[in-house]
């Protein structure tokens, strides 16, 4: 897994100020993306040990944070990488996590028991999200005075409710 681009401080991916991380990758390639560029997987720096505990040290070290967002790319498709640093962020600062996904929250839940382990995977990041953006972007539904999405078919979904229904 490679990370393109951290913001240390954003209001642009969630409410209040928000530390968002973009994951590379992306094979939905949706027309009119604004960041063509994450579709790759080979560009940005390698997520391994080293860099995991520099983002941890760094999100600790702001008390204005009121929460992490993943976006990319689409950071379903590296949710078996995902997983763990997901766990460990919400342990260590009980932060919120926001995630933004190409996916919608049902074609997430119909992974569930994928037999496939990168499948599967991405339903078990669902549970560590506490709100998803979800849905592919439509650049004829696009509208800049929705807070938080690109276009109108995008959804801000509590997750742990939306499950309980």
């Amino acid at each position: 897994m490679k990370i393109l681009k951290i913001f240390k401080e954003t209001i642009s991916d969630g409410p209040g100020i928000r530390y968002s991380i973009y994951v590379a990758g992306c094979l939905h390639a949706c027309k009119g993306c604004h960041n063509m560029i994450s579709w790759s997987f080979k560009i940005g720096r390698d997520f391994d040990k080293q860099y995991e505990q520099e983002i941890i040290d760094e999100i600790k070290a702001n008390p204005l944070l009121n929460g992490i967002t993943f976006s990319g790319g689409d950071p379903m498709f590296s949710a078996i990488e995902l997983i763990p640093f997901v766990k460990r962020i919400k342990k260590e600062t009980g932060l919120n996590i926001w995630l933004y996904t190409g996916f919608t929250i049902e074609e997430l839940i119909a992974k569930k028991d994928d037999k496939d382990e990168n499948q599967s995977a991405m339903y078990q990041l669902l549970l560590e999200v506490d709100i998803l953006v979800d849905g592919r972007f439509v650049q004829e539904l696009y509208d800049p005075n929705i807070l938080y999405r690109g276009s109108s078919n995008q959804r801000l979904i509590d997750v742990k409710n939306y499950l309980k229904l």
